[in-house]
């Protein structure tokens, strides 16, 4: 009811994945600017159309898609990992075996994305069906504990078997990012007349961008409605007090393997993408810290949420960009003299015997922007942990209910 929010008639307007014209519009809008960014036809937002932006952007996209899949096993189910870059890695490697090419160390067959894709988050998803019966046996930390120990026991595999993930120091190749109907090169939304291609020309990065686009807002609305249904009800049935939820008639060991199949056929697809996006990952990537990014995206954007889970995304995953540029910024400060020189002055270390809480120069103290963006993390987890456990998503509804509701205050 219009200046009434949360306020529903009916469980069918309750239950719309948008059920207000404003959220509608709103949606709306954001999808056809976010379809415009590689054509910078937006003042204020072209920046964004650069090809160092649009890879951000698209690994953005990448780890949306596997922080969806973490937060239906952990903010829907409540059945906390830190395994998911062990899933991660599954997925990459069978996509690199089954879509890279062959050669004397490692295997391949060629075979096209719209395979290989599906293939990695179902033999991700396989996997986790048979983790997922550790996970009725044990709980809470105990269960995070088991999930670790996949991290240790996957980066050994992935070591020690070369002829899948490649030389340890190197690596392996995934081959060249070909999606859909578009290849790496030429032009994009072409359509050809007599032999002769034309269209509107783009970048390899912008097609990687739309392609990673479209696939982020289909795995969004999958997990958006999942929560909807009688699955995801099960779920939360679960997560919210699972005695409860076997005397009402929910099975226990079915939904907790549901939940750790659909999260991993998730992160197996992340990490595919993520493989072809890059092209080539070393094998300590998939590690306990890309675990713990993820936990820190669901934590800071809103555990259980699919709107915290985009907000929590996007803001970790720019955090390391903004403070680089802001790094940028106050070092030309300090350089020529700017009006914020005396505060960046105290922040910035650009020569040896300076003091600075962020260095640009090797040695000596200060913390480089790497460490500050560990900091960072480790800071908002424990901030949103202690004062907003809703995170970005709790501190949205907070704005959002005020205006709704204002003048009055309740």
């Amino acid at each position: 009811m219009r200046g009434r929010p949360n306020l529903y008639v009916s469980y069918e307007e309750e239950q719309r994945i948008l059920p207000t014209m404003t959220q509608r519009v709103s949606m709306t809008f954001l999808v056809l600017v976010a379809l415009s960014v590689p054509f910078k036809v937006i003042p204020g937002i072209k920046f964004l159309g650069d090809p160092s932006w649009l890879q951000i952007l698209g690994l953005t996209f990448i780890f949306l898609i596997g922080a969806l899949g973490l937060n239906i096993l952990t903010g829907l189910a409540g059945q906390v990992s830190l395994g998911h870059a062990f899933f991660m890695g599954v997925g990459a490697y069978t996509a690199a075996v089954l879509g890279g090419e062959a050669t004397n160390a490692v295997y391949g067959f060629g075979l096209p994305i719209w395979v290989t894709l599906p293939a990695a988050g179902l033999v991700a998803a396989g996997i986790g069906i048979l983790v997922a019966p550790t996970a009725v046996r044990v709980r809470g930390l105990y269960l995070a504990i088991v999930t670790l120990g996949l991290v240790f026991i996957g980066q050994h595999i992935f070591r020690s078997w070369n002829s899948v993930a490649g030389v340890p120091e190197l690596g392996r190749d995934w081959g060249e990012f070909q999606f859909a109907l578009w290849s790496s090169d030429g032009p994009a939304l072409a359509l050809q007349s007599d032999g002769d291609w034309f269209g509107i020309a783009m970048l390899g990065e912008g097609k990687a961008y739309l392609f990673l686009l479209v696939l982020a807002i289909g795995f969004t609305l999958l997990a958006k409605n999942l929560a909807r249904t009688r699955i995801g009800r099960s779920f939360a049935a679960v997560r919210d007090r699972d005695i409860a939820a076997e005397v009402m008639g929910v099975n226990e060991v079915k939904a907790k393997t549901q939940a750790f199949a659909i999260s991993s056929f998730y992160a197996g697809v992340a990490g595919a993408l993520y493989g072809y996006f890059l092209g080539s990952v070393q094998l300590e990537t998939w590690n306990l810290f890309f675990s713990v990014t993820f936990v820190a995206i669901i934590l800071i954007g809103g555990a259980g949420t699919t709107a915290g889970v985009v907000m929590g995304t996007v803001f970790v995953e720019t955090l390391p960009r903004i403070v680089e540029n802001t790094t940028d910024f106050l070092e030309v400060q300090v350089e020529e003299g700017g009006w914020l020189a005396p505060i960046a002055d105290f922040i910035i270390r650009t020569e040896g015997a300076d003091f600075g809480l962020l260095s640009t120069v090797e040695n000596g103290p200060g913390l480089s922007v790497s460490q500050m963006n560990g900091l960072l993390f480790g800071l908002l987890i424990a901030v949103f942990l202690i004062f907003e456990p809703l995170g970005l998503y709790g501190i949205w509804l907070r704005i959002r209910n005020y205006w709704k509701g204002w003048p009055f205050t309740y």
